[in-house]
C-alpha cells in the first residue's frame, strides 16, 4: 500500500512541467498546477473527518478515492492530447488532488491502526513509500517518459492498481472518536499552542520556509532536463545499464534516496543538536541548495546541481520531520492529532500554496522573451505532429509523414526545448528563494527558544 501510494505521486509530480511546458503551459500555469494540491490539502480534513472517521471503513474510502483519481488523471491526459487549455487541465488536476490528498492521511491511518507497535514498525513501512517514489522516477527514465504524456497514464494505472488492492487491506472501521465538528476537522483546538511564543515562531517560520520549498518541486526537473545528467558519471552508467530514454526521473529520485539515508541517521544528530539546531540546519540546507542551483545553472555545472538535489534529505528530514517531533512533544496528549493536522495545514497547505504562486511569478519574471519564443515554436511543432498523426491513419515510420513526425518529436522539439531552458535567467530564479530562506533562518535564530511542553503528558 505505502509503496504504491508514493509511486503514484512520484510518477508525475516533479516531472510534470517537463511535458506540460511543451504543450503551452507557462510560468503562471505552473503556479496553478502546483497550487491545486495545497488547496486540496486544506480541504481534505473534511473528507477524512466525515467519511473515514465516522461512517465508512478507511480501506474502502482509500480504494474509492484511488479509483476515482485514476479516472480523473486519465481524463487529464486525454485533455492534454485533445489540446485543452492549461486552465482546463489544471482544473482536472485539482479534482485529482481532491481525491489524492485525503488518501495520504488514510494510508497512515490504515497502517498504524493495524500495527501492534506503530512507533517501531511504521518507519520501516513508511520508508517503502520513499522507495516507491524512487522506483517511479527510475521507471520514467527507463522508458524515456520523463518528458512525455505517458507519465500521467502511469500515475493513473498505478492508482487503479492501488484502488483495487485497497479493498483487500485489513478492515479499518471508523473509530467514531471524532465529533465531526468543523472545529475539530480543521484542528482549531490546537491553536492554543500558539500562545507559546516559541511554537508561534516555529509555525510562522515553517509556513514561510515552504515558499522556497515550492520552487524545488515546481522547477528543478526542468533544470535537470537542461543540464542532461545522462552524459557523464554514474548516471551515464545507469542510463546505459537500464537503456534509459532520459535520466530526469532517476536524477530527481536521488532526493528521495537522500531522504531515506538521512532519516536513518536523524536520531544521531537529534541527540546532539536538539530541536533548535536541527531546524536551523534544515533551513541552512535550503539556502545552500538554492545557492548551488543559482551558481551552477547558468553554466550547467553538474556537480553543483547534483549536490543541491542530494541535499533534499537534510532539507526535508532535519526541518519537517524534526518539526513533527517537536509538535508531538509540545502538545498535550489530547491535542497531538489536531496539532499535527494544524502543522500540515500551515505548511503543506498555506505555505505551499503561497510558494507555488510566488514561484510562478518569479519564474515568469525570469523567463526571457527569447525563451518564450522558443516555447511558442515548440507548441506549433506539437500541433503539427498531432495533425500529422491524426491524418496518417496507419502509422508507418518509413513513410514521408512518419519520418516527419519522428524528426519533429526526436530532433526539432528536443533541440528547441534545450534552447528554451538555456534562455531562462537562472541566477535570480534560484537566488530569490535562497535569499528568502536566509531571512527566515535569521529570524528563526533570533526569536526561537526551545520551550517546555505546555502540560505534562505521557
Amino acid at each position: 500500500m505505502m509503496f504504491l501510494q508514493f509511486f503514484i505521486w512520484g510518477s508525475w509530480y516533479v516531472t510534470a512541467p517537463n511535458y506540460l511546458g511543451t504543450i503551452g503551459f507557462n510560468a503562471t500555469d505552473f503556479g496553478w498546477t502546483y497550487s491545486v494540491g495545497p488547496i486540496a490539502g486544506m480541504l481534505s480534513p473534511i473528507l477524512v473527518g466525515v467519511l473515514a472517521d465516522r461512517f465508512f471503513s478507511a480501506q474502502k474510502v482509500l480504494a474509492i478515492l484511488h479509483l476515482l483519481g485514476g479516472g480523473i488523471m486519465l481524463a487529464a491526459a486525454e485533455g492534454m492530447e485533445a489540446g485543452f487549455k492549461p486552465s482546463s487541465i489544471n482544473s482536472l488536476f485539482f479534482a485529482y488532488m481532491l481525491a489524492y490528498y485525503p488518501s495520504l492521511a488514510l494510508a497512515n491511518t490504515i497502517a498504524m491502526r493495524n500495527m501492534p507497535n506503530p512507533e517501531r514498525q511504521f518507519p520501516g513501512v513508511r520508508a517503502l513509500g520513499g522507495i516507491g517514489w524512487i522506483i517511479a522516477g527510475v521507471g520514467l527514465s527507463a522508458f524515456g517518459w520523463g518528458t512525455k504524456i505517458e507519465m500521467f497514464r502511469l500515475a493513473a494505472c498505478a492508482s487503479f492498481v492501488l484502488g483495487g488492492f485497497a479493498f483487500f487491506l485489513p478492515d479499518t472501521p471508523p473509530s467514531g472518536s471524532r465529533s465531526g465538528s468543523l472545529r475539530e476537522m480543521f484542528s482549531l483546538d490546537a491553536l492554543v499552542l500558539l500562545k507559546n511564543r516559541s511554537y508561534q515562531v516555529f509555525i510562522i517560520c515553517s509556513t514561510l520556509i515552504c515558499i522556497p520549498l515550492a520552487f524545488y518541486y515546481q522547477i528543478t526537473s526542468r533544470l535537470v532536463e537542461m543540464v542532461d545528467f545522462g552524459g557523464s558519471g554514474i548516471l551515464q552508467s545507469l542510463k546505459s545499464l537500464l537503456q534509459m530514454g532520459d535520466v530526469i526521473g532517476a536524477t530527481m529520485s536521488l532526493g528521495q534516496v537522500s531522504e531515506i539515508i538521512f532519516m536513518l541517521v536523524m536520531p544521531f544528530f537529534f541527540a546532539r543538536l536538539g530541536v533548535k539546531w536541527m531546524l536551523a540546519v534544515g533551513m541552512l540546507a535550503w539556502i545552500a541548495r538554492y545557492t548551488l542551483f543559482a551558481l551552477g545553472a547558468p553554466d550547467q555545472i553538474r556537480w553543483m546541481i547534483l549536490i543541491g538535489i542530494l541535499l533534499h534529505g537534510v532539507c526535508y528530514d532535519f526541518f519537517f520531520v524534526t518539526g513533527q517531533i517537536f509538535t508531538d512533544r509540545i502538545a498535550p496528549k489530547e491535542l497531538r492529532g489536531q496539532a499535527q493536522g494544524m502543522l500540515v495545514f500551515f505548511t503543506l497547505g498555506v505555505g505551499m500554496f503561497v510558494g507555488a504562486q510566488v514561484a510562478g511569478r518569479v519564474e515568469s519574471f525570469c523567463t526571457t522573451a527569447e525563451s518564450r519564443a522558443f516555447a511558442s515554436e515548440i507548441t506549433l511543432l506539437q500541433l503539427e505532429a498531432q495533425t500529422l498523426e491524426q491524418g496518417a491513419g496507419e502509422k508507418d515510420s518509413h513513410s514521408a509523414t512518419g519520418q516527419r513526425i519522428s524528426e519533429i518529436r526526436n530532433k526539432e522539439i528536443p533541440a528547441l526545448r534545450k534552447s528554451e531552458l538555456e534562455a531562462i535567467d537562472w541566477k535570480p530564479l534560484w537566488g530569490i528563494p535562497a535569499a528568502f530562506a536566509g531571512i527566515v533562518l535569521l529570524a528563526f535564530l533570533m526569536l526561537f527558544k526551545s520551550p517546555q511542553p505546555l502540560t505534562k503528558h505521557a
